[in-house]
C-alpha cells in the first residue's frame, strides 16, 4: 500500500506555507503540532538523536505490528529530524531551520530551553518576527514556572477532580488536560500569527496544563469567584436537599441521567420542563405515581421533589432497553435526549462519521487507520490529514540537504561525529 500523496488540486489549508519547528514531547505539545499539520503547516519535528519521543512507545500491543496510536495521533502530518541537542553542532542546526521558520513550539520547562540555548531571547535575536509558543505547568510567571508537570495534575491542581464538591476525586480520564493544553497552545499560536500579519510584530506566547483547565471550567470558576453571601440561591437550588447536585437528587429530574434495563445510560437535559412534561409522560405510558401527583404539575413543584421523582424514574427505566427508551423519547417529540456513550459507541456514532469527526486514511505500513479527525469544518480550506507521523529521522537527510542546503560529504560527516 502506498503512502498517502497530495493531490496537485488538493485544497489549501489555512496554515498553508507556513513553517512549525516542534520541540516537544509527549502530548500536549505534539498534539498543538499535529492540529497546525492538519491546517496544512509543514511541521517540523525535532527528536532526541537516539531514542526519540518516549510517545513512539506508548499502547504498542506485544507482538503486534508495532503501531501506537499515542504516537499517530500526536505526530500526523510532521516530518522527523533527530539531532543530538547537548552538541553544540546540533543546537545550531535547529536554530538555523528555527531561523527561516514562522513558529516554534516548545513543551520543556523554561531551564531546558535556556540551557540549551533554545530560549526565546536567542531566537528573537536571529528571527525577529519569530512565534515562540511555550507550553508549561503553572504559567511562565510566579514561583512554580519552572516546575514539572504531566496531565494528572493539570486536572488535579484545577480542580476538576474534585468538581462539584465531590468527596472523593474521580477516575479521570488519562491526557485530558494535556489534550486541552494542547488546543490552547495552538489557538495561542494563531493569536501570535494574526498579531504578526496584522501588526508585524513576532512574539512569546504562552499557556499551561493549569491555566487550560481553568479556563475549560470556566463557569464552575466563575460562580465560586463572584459568590456572594447576599446573593440568593437559584429557584432550583433553593429546592435541592443536597449541597450540590447529584445524580439522586439533580434539582430537577430531567437534567439527569439513568441507568436502563441493558445496563447502559442515557442522559435527560430537559431545563425547561413545563412544555416537555406531558411529553415525557406520554413516553413513559402515563405512570399514575407522577401523573396524578399534584406536587409535580408544574416545574419548580417538579424540581422540589426531584429526588422523589428520581425514585420513580430509576426503577421504570430499568424496565426497559436503553434503545427502547430513546426510540419512544424521541419519537414523541424534539426532546434534548440521548445515549450516554462509551469511547467505543462515540468512535462509531453515525453523527460523528459523517462529520468527520472521525476520520480514516491509509497508512503504508498498517494499512487503513482510523482517529479523531478535525473539529472544526472549513469549506474552502479543509483540514486533513495528509501524511502518517514520521518514522524516526525519517526527514533528517532531507531537511539538511533541501532546506539547509548542505552537501552529501557534510551530512555524512554529522553523522559521523553523532550530531544527527
Amino acid at each position: 500500500m502506498s503512502e498517502p500523496t497530495e493531490s496537485p488540486d488538493a485544497p489549501l489549508g489555512p496554515l498553508d506555507g507556513i513553517k512549525i519547528v516542534d520541540w516537544t514531547i509527549w502530548q500536549q505539545g505534539p498534539v498543538a503540532g499535529a492540529m497546525m499539520g492538519d491546517l496544512g503547516a509543514e511541521v517540523i519535528k525535532i527528536e532526541e538523536r537516539e531514542k526519540g519521543d518516549g510517545g513512539r512507545q506508548m499502547f504498542l500491543v506485544p507482538g503486534g505490528d508495532g503501531s501506537s496510536p499515542y504516537w499517530e495521533m500526536n505526530n500526523r502530518n510532521k516530518k522527523s529530524f533527530n539531532v543530538d541537542l547537548k552538541h553544540p553542532e546540533g543546537v545550531e542546526l535547529v536554530r538555523k531551520l528555527i531561523d527561516q521558520a514562522d513558529v516554534f513550539i516548545q513543551n520543556f520547562r523554561p531551564s531546558v530551553a535556556e540551557k540549551v540555548g533554545l530560549d526565546y531571547e536567542t531566537l528573537k535575536a536571529r528571527n525577529p518576527k519569530l512565534i515562540y509558543a511555550s507550553a508549561s505547568a503553572f504559567g511562565p510567571e510566579g514561583p512554580e514556572r519552572k516546575a514539572r508537570a504531566y496531565d494528572l495534575i493539570g486536572q488535579a491542581r484545577s480542580g476538576f477532580l474534585l468538581r462539584d464538591g465531590k468527596d472523593e476525586p474521580d477516575i479521570p480520564d488519562g491526557g485530558m488536560a494535556d489534550q486541552m493544553g494542547a488546543i490552547m497552545l495552538a489557538y495561542a499560536v494563531m493569536c501570535g500569527l494574526m498579531a504578526r500579519e496584522r501588526h508585524g510584530i513576532g512574539q512569546k506566547v504562552d499557556t499551561s496544563l493549569l491555566g487550560s483547565m481553568m479556563w475549560l471550567r470556566g463557569l464552575p470558576f466563575a460562580r465560586t469567584l463572584m459568590n456572594d453571601p447576599r446573593r440568593q440561591r437559584s429557584d432550583m437550588g433553593q429546592h435541592m436537599q443536597s449541597k450540590v447536585p447529584t445524580r439522586t437528587d439533580p434539582g430537577n429530574p430531567l437534567w439527569n441521567t439513568y441507568k436502563c434495563g441493558d445496563g447502559r445510560w442515557m442522559a435527560l437535559a430537559i431545563l425547561a420542563t413545563d412544555p416537555h412534561w406531558p411529553v415525557v409522560l406520554e413516553a413513559l405510558g402515563q405512570p399514575p405515581e407522577l401523573t396524578d401527583n399534584p406536587a409535580y404539575q408544574d416545574h419548580w413543584g417538579r424540581c422540589s421533589h426531584a429526588g422523589e421523582i428520581v425514585a420513580v424514574l430509576d426503577p421504570l427505566f430499568a424496565s426497559q432497553p436503553r434503545d427502547y427508551w430513546l426510540d419512544r423519547l424521541i419519537a414523541k417529540g424534539d426532546l434534548p435526549v440521548c445515549a450516554i456513550n462509551t469511547t467505543e459507541e462515540a468512535a462509531n456514532d453515525p453523527q460523528a462519521l459523517i462529520n468527520g469527526y472521525i476520520t480514516e486514511y491509509d497508512h503504508p505500513h498498517y494499512g487503513k487507520l482510523k482517529l479523531p479527525g478535525f473539529p472544526v469544518t472549513l469549506s474552502e480550506t479543509p483540514a486533513r490529514i495528509h501524511c502518517r507521523a514520521p518514522e524516526f529521522g525519517e526527514h533528517t537527510e532531507e531537511l539538511l540537504l533541501d532546506r539547509l542546503g548542505l552537501d552529501w560529504d557534510e551530512v555524512s560527516r554529522l553523522r559521523e561525529a553523532g550530531v544527527i
